[in-house]
């Protein structure tokens, strides 16, 4: 069983997720028999959100690299950021990790295929709605990627910002998003819809959404636990 590092802080309540669900799923393919080895180098939010929102892209590259470097030099033998925004500077750092380093927007378009989806909507931070990192991965396998109205998205945004982050949950939020990906099914003829902030499985997901569910961080979590098998 290989060691794990993961990146995390950004933000602490899916940090949490990430590290309950992978001892879950790694003690069932145990049969009770064994826990991962985990390390998480907990970074800054707001420092590393800072550099996104001022588009430092050079200093949140080296920042996260720094993080990478400190998990790997204690052992981490697969390594993961565990928050979509901060893949916008995937690509810089891919070439300089050297270990297996797991994208999210790999492994979720990766899911996408399996599905047959052609249409699918992107829901997350403004920053990963409004801009193209995340949906490379996509289009690059012939999918299209579509995202709400701009005032749907700044409500989205900050709900996560405000609300999601600090581990508040509340059913008004819930439903004002579950109306948001109606009108995107309605009105752009999604097929699915991709929750692309690991925050929003908080409240949303396949039981609930109007449209198949995309959840970045069960799909990213379950590509890390295989990996971590093999």
């Amino acid at each position: 069983m290989k060691k794990l590092g993961l990146v995390g802080g950004t933000g602490p309540e899916s940090t949490l997720v990430y590290y309950r669900e992978i001892n879950r799923l790694m003690n069932m393919r145990t049969n009770g028999k064994a826990f991962p080895e985990i390390s998480i180098e907990s970074v800054n939010l707001y420092r590393a959100l800072g550099y996104v929102s001022d588009e430092r892209y050079e200093e949140l590259s080296r920042y996260l690299l720094d993080a990478i470097n400190n998990l790997v030099n204690g052992g981490a033998e697969v390594v993961a950021l565990t928050a979509g925004t901060m893949h916008v500077v995937y690509d810089e750092l891919k070439d300089k990790v050297h270990v297996p380093f797991i994208s999210i927007p790999d492994a979720v378009s990766e899911e996408a295929v399996l599905h047959n989806y052609n249409k699918v909507g992107l829901l997350g931070t403004i920053f990963t709605m409004r801009n193209d990192f995340f949906k490379k991965a996509f289009s690059e396998k012939g999918i299209d990627i579509v995202t709400p109205s701009d005032e749907d998205m700044l409500l989205v945004n900050e709900r996560i910002s405000k609300e999601l982050e600090y581990g508040i949950v509340k059913d008004s939020t819930r439903e004002e998003l579950i109306g948001i990906i109606a009108r995107m099914k309605e009105q752009q003829g999604i097929e699915a819809v991709i929750l692309g902030c690991t925050e929003l499985p908080l409240l949303l997901s396949a039981n609930n959404c109007p449209v198949d569910c995309l959840d970045i961080m069960d799909i990213h979590i379950n590509k890390l636990v295989r990996l971590m098998t093999d």
